[in-house]
């Protein structure tokens, strides 16, 4: 009888030069549990996309520090914090990678900015420039803040969520701009900030720019971790 679907889960970069760590906040690897599955931590810095993506049955791609800028043809910010260019790389070609295996794919956060920017797509550098203070994405770095979201009726994610009206956990200062080449924006805050995208043609895809795993006690966001899960029991491209 096969086990619980095998999950792989993206680390954040390594802290502490004196004693480097990779490490990964908690609420990652409780939601993917409590929705059934097996999650295995995927440090940065291998450079074998695929042969991890043959020991998985899908992949989530977590939030942290922002990516380089000369990653999309962007420049330099004040506020850009806990830049990686070996996360960047390692990430990039990872999704690359999975979304060429049509392997279930979930992106929280940076995860998300991570897929447009693979995909040719750009970013706003720091989003309080482009759009204002309004609508609060951020606290600081160390606070996430609550906020509202619209969903595209007719959409995965809305089917998947059952409503079209979110309160959502936000906590980036980098946002989607233009997009990259398939995807089309399905969420968007009130100041018209893209909050999630889905990919044509893809098996399966959720992208997300809050944070789901830190609103496990509402129904709706946990569903996108169980749906994510069912995809993940099927066969790669089903």
């Amino acid at each position: 009888m096969r086990g619980r679907p095998r999950i792989g889960v993206t680390t954040y970069h390594r802290d502490n030069p004196d004693r480097p760590r990779f490490f990964l906040p908690a609420a990652y690897v409780d939601a993917v549990r409590l929705a059934g599955g097996l999650p295995l931590l995927l440090p940065p810095g291998d450079e074998e996309a695929e042969e991890i993506l043959a020991h998985l049955d899908g992949v989530i791609f977590t939030g942290g520090g922002d990516i380089h800028p000369r990653r999309f043809g962007g420049s330099h910010h004040p506020h850009h914090y806990s830049i990686c260019d070996e996360r960047d790389e390692f990430e990039l070609r990872l999704i690359r990678a999975a979304l060429e295996a049509r392997l279930a794919t979930f992106t929280i956060c940076r995860g998300t900015q991570v897929l447009n920017v693979a995909l040719g797509g750009d970013l706003h550098g720091h989003l309080p420039d482009v759009v204002g203070e309004d609508v609060a994405h951020r606290e600081s770095q160390d606070q996430h803040v609550m906020h509202q979201v619209a969903v595209a009726p007719g959409s995965r994610l809305a089917e998947v969520m059952g409503q079209t009206e979110l309160e959502v956990a936000s906590w980036h200062h980098q946002a989607v701009n233009h997009l990259g080449e398939g995807l089309r924006a399905v969420a968007w805050a009130e100041d018209a900030t893209v909050e999630a995208l889905e990919l044509e043609d893809a098996p399966w895809l959720l992208a997300v720019q809050w944070h789901p795993e830190l609103q496990l006690e509402d129904p709706g966001q946990r569903r996108l971790f169980t749906a994510f899960l069912e995809a993940a029991r099927k066969p790669a491209g089903d």
